[in-house]
């Protein structure tokens, strides 16, 4: 895999965890939310209109939760791209060295594993974030 594309994987990587962290509502709004009170029903309704008062389409729940559905997005295709090439690289080297298939098989299954790991912390952290 060329340079370019690795650099795009990272990049969609990073990207993904960016965007969910930057889902996650600020103190403020969460003190804001629960000030509306336990029985209070009208609260959402209020944050709609507010919003339809300003000319924005997007709430902020609205905006956690899409940027919690792209930081998944990215997480998958970063997790994927990473695979895909560990895969490739794999079946390219013991093509070039048949007798080396039980250590290349096991740098292989190691190495997807921890990006397989690091791409399930990604999307429990986006699904934890969109609630």
């Amino acid at each position: 895999m060329s340079k370019r594309a690795s650099k795009f994987a990272l990049m969609s990587i990073v990207g993904g965890f960016v965007l969910m962290f930057a889902a996650i509502t600020p103190a403020h709004a969460r003190q804001a939310d629960r000030s509306g009170g336990a029985g209070d029903q009208a609260a959402p309704a209020a944050g709609v209109a507010e919003a339809a008062e300003h000319g924005t389409g997007l709430t902020t729940d609205g905006a956690r939760k899409l940027g919690a559905g792209l930081g998944v997005g990215l997480v998958a295709i970063g997790a994927g791209i990473g695979i895909g090439r560990i895969g490739g690289s794999a079946t390219e080297s013991i093509a070039r060295q048949p007798e080396a298939v039980g250590p290349i098989n096991n740098a292989m299954i190691i190495t997807a594993a921890l990006i397989e790991g690091v791409a399930l912390f990604g999307l429990v952290i986006d699904f934890l974030v969109s609630k």
